[in-house]
């Protein structure tokens, strides 16, 4: 088991989400950078699936009440066990006491830890990702114990690491396709969506990404339409709102954009005031 002694500013439970649920208005939701809870699992010999704890911008301690082994991945906060620095993107073996905790933020937003069988904590619509008003809990708090899987005998722990990529925190380009109302775009607004430089306001979490620039927008009103993780809407100001992992079912904006799957994990591990640029695949 582990024990949340401090809850940092928005730490989770999150796996690859609620496949099938849209239907009835519940979110898929899941892990903000899917690549990299992907790759603590992978490392660990977990199932994709496997829930894994995702701590935005550092700032959680967590105690280990058992022997386990851990992988953290995504952004480097300087993770500590018992105030002794470990490497990331690599199997850790952690005994019964230790104290996981964070420090200086080198790059990125989103931390994933990985544990031995994954987190198990209760399942929700087949899934064990937090979301509000679905699960009992949408952040972890201060207290919290969370259920641990037996560790697999087979894992040892290992000084290598699996190096990633530093585009996957570093890239301005958010590659993306054609949205249903795309076409309905002047070739000025094409021209400005592809050229502007576009930066991240303070209005962005889980649901959406609000973008400070914008373009000229006289579209008429649009009705309710589908919209999925990575849909980029065009606002009645003007203004871009690219909806993140946790956003509605349908909106009544036009969807002129859709980002790739990598671009959303790209996206999900920039914060405000960090820059962008659409780049539209031909």
């Amino acid at each position: 088991m582990i024990k949340v002694l401090t809850s940092g500013i928005y730490s989770s439970v999150q796996d690859l989400g609620r496949k099938g649920y849209r239907k009835i208005g519940v979110p898929v939701s899941g892990a903000m950078d899917v690549f990299s809870a992907k790759l603590a699992n992978h490392l660990l010999h977990n199932e994709e699936e496997a829930a894994v704890i995702e701590i935005t911008f550092g700032g959680c301690k967590l105690e280990f009440l058992s022997d386990t082994f851990i992988c953290i991945t995504g952004a480097d906060f300087s993770p500590r066990l018992n105030d002794v620095n470990i490497k990331l993107n690599s199997l850790q073996r952690v005994a019964k006491g230790m104290v996981l905790s964070f420090k200086k933020r080198k790059y990125g937003v989103r931390t994933y830890i990985g544990v031995s069988g994954g987190i198990q904590t209760a399942l929700f619509l087949n899934s064990r990702s937090f979301y509000k008003e679905i699960t009992p809990d949408f952040i972890l708090k201060k207290g919290d114990i969370l259920p641990l899987a037996i560790p697999k005998n087979n894992l040892q722990q290992s000084l290598a690491t699996v190096k990633v990529q530093e585009t996957h925190f570093t890239s301005e380009s958010i590659l993306c396709f054609k949205g249903p109302e795309f076409n309905l775009l002047s070739q000025e607004q094409i021209t400005l969506l592809k050229e502007t430089v576009f930066s991240i306001s303070s209005d962005n979490n889980r649901m959406g990404y609000r973008l400070n620039e914008g373009i000229p927008n006289k579209f008429d009103s649009m009705l309710t339409s589908g919209v999925l993780p990575g849909t980029v809407q065009l606002t009645p100001s003007g203004k871009l709102i690219v909806l993140m992992r946790d956003c509605q079912v349908t909106g009544g904006y036009p969807r002129i954009l859709q980002l790739s799957e990598n671009a959303i994990n790209i996206l999900a591990q920039k914060t405000t005031g960090d820059r962008l640029r659409f780049k539209l695949y031909r």
